[in-house]
């Protein structure tokens, strides 16, 4: 009880020097539409919501400076121009970089901390082994992405829905990794020195995360040699075992320390932003009862006569070609990307084209779940749920710029599993929403999570019910 008195003493004090540091800023002649520290401290519980807000009424771009032990100077951003410029036009300027790295340490050497040639290398053996038939059987929840990667089920969606510590530590280090973002780097040393709040349960979940994943690799090197020993075919293996028994190809140095990394990584990768991604679009399509009808009304026309009014599953022919579909799947992704933040930081001074320098010690910070919510973008109907607004006077899919729909990234850095992940969650939207009526339950809100994963805070309380018998 003391240690949490003296925190919380703590913070109000630096929460009162900001204040005062904010307010001499003021005086000095700064920007009054720009935010201070203080005001973002006190809307984390509502960030995505507050920066939204905050980078409408400063046209989409403001600056936040600290005092120089913060260490928070950013540039935030949801201008299409300047996703542009940072992710394509100038992009060896802007690489992930050290700032990155330390935020997300818990991640290692994997594919999303990486730059320069290791990034290159391994997202070359990325592609390789997602264009493996295996990638495409296992890609939707934890337990397959446990699968894809080391051979291993935790069991998760066992019907006893046992807590599973792996999981649980994911999602306890995604939400330290945000409030890293969001506090004073010094308030974020003294947690984490005193082994306390975000920061001890960061601790803890990489741990539990260190142990669980050098378990498998051990397993998977013992695995891994026999096979080669045997002169066995490896063709339906996991990411671990493709890694220690192709390292020659791969060209990258196997160690157990990268197999942890990779590994780690690629679970990150392909499991809560999937789920995450299917869990706002049911629930969104379960407020929209016409766009729901409408989603069955072309489900059907590709379902042969006789054949309708009838449970069934959708394969992936059958649905990666659905225009509505399609249009509701972006719209949700528009409106909740899984991924709500990316940032970036520049390797020497530059100017964005919004007219803002930005030099090495200042991140460049994308809000993505602030440019789908953008009139200047999407319109003064930008808060709506509308699949049409991805249809064109053709009927067909109308595409627009990644700089504008950033949910997948863009540029050389753009997500591999694009594609991937529209058919998979195509098949198993399909299956769900023809199947089945979704009823949320109204006592339990539905809002984001403060996390680097848009879950929702509360999960997706619902009555599910049969649509036919």
């Amino acid at each position: 009880m003391a240690l949490q008195s003296f925190l919380q003493v703590f913070f109000l004090a630096l929460i009162s020097f900001l204040f005062l540091y904010q307010l001499m800023r003021n005086k000095n002649g700064c920007p009054k539409s720009s935010p201070g520290i203080v005001e973002l401290l006190l809307n984390v519980h509502r960030l995505h919501d507050w920066c939204t807000e905050t980078l409408e009424s400063c046209k989409g771009t403001f600056v936040l400076e600290g005092p120089w032990f913060a260490k928070m100077n950013l540039v935030a951003t949801c201008d299409p121009a300047n996703a542009r410029y940072v992710m394509s036009s100038n992009f060896d300027n802007f690489p992930k970089g050290p700032e990155y790295k330390q935020m997300f340490d818990i991640l290692g050497d994997g594919i999303f901390n990486s730059d320069m040639d290791l990034w290159k290398n391994q997202r070359i053996a990325a592609q390789g082994f997602m264009r493996h038939h295996l990638f495409h059987q296992f890609f939707l929840t934890f337990d397959s992405a446990c699968l894809l990667v080391t051979g291993y089920d935790p069991s998760c969606l066992s019907l006893e829905l046992p807590q599973v510590l792996f999981s649980k530590a994911m999602n306890d280090f995604g939400q330290a990794i945000l409030y890293r973002h969001v506090r004073p780097r010094s308030f974020t040393k003294l947690q984490k020195w005193l082994n306390v709040g975000q920061e001890g349960k960061y601790k803890k979940a990489w741990k539990v995360l260190d142990d669980i994943l050098a378990e498998y690799i051990c397993q998977k090197r013992k695995e891994a040699n026999k096979l080669i020993q045997e002169l066995v075919s490896v063709d339906d293996v996991d990411l671990l075992t493709s890694y220690i028994t192709e390292k020659e190809s791969t060209g990258l140095k196997c160690d157990d320390k990268f197999l942890r990394d990779n590994a780690l990584n690629m679970i990150t990768a392909t499991t809560d932003t999937t789920s995450t991604a299917l869990t706002w679009f049911a629930w969104l399509v379960s407020k929209h009862p016409i766009v729901e009808n409408k989603i069955i009304e072309e489900l059907e026309s590709k379902i042969p006569i006789g054949e309708t009014k009838r449970r069934r599953l959708f394969n992936v022919d059958e649905v990666k070609n659905l225009v509505y579909l399609h249009g509701a799947l972006c719209e949700a992704l528009r409106l909740y990307p899984p991924a709500p933040f990316n940032h970036k930081e520049p390797v020497k001074p530059d100017m964005l084209p919004s007219g803002h320098p930005v030099h090495p010690k200042t991140k460049v910070l994308f809000s993505v779940y602030s440019m789908g919510r953008m009139k200047s973008i999407w319109r003064e109907d930008c808060y709506e749920f509308k699949p049409e607004r991805w249809i064109n006077e053709r009927g067909e899919i109308k595409h627009e710029p990644s700089y504008k729909f950033l949910s997948f990234g863009a540029g050389p850095r753009i997500c591999l599993g694009k594609e991937t992940s529209f058919i998979q969650i195509k098949a198993v939207a399909s299956t769900l929403i023809y199947n089945y009526r979704i009823h949320v339950v109204e006592e339990t809100p539905v809002v984001p999570a403060v996390s680097i994963v848009l879950h929702t805070e509360y999960g997706l309380m619902t009555r599910i019910s049969k649509r036919w018998e």
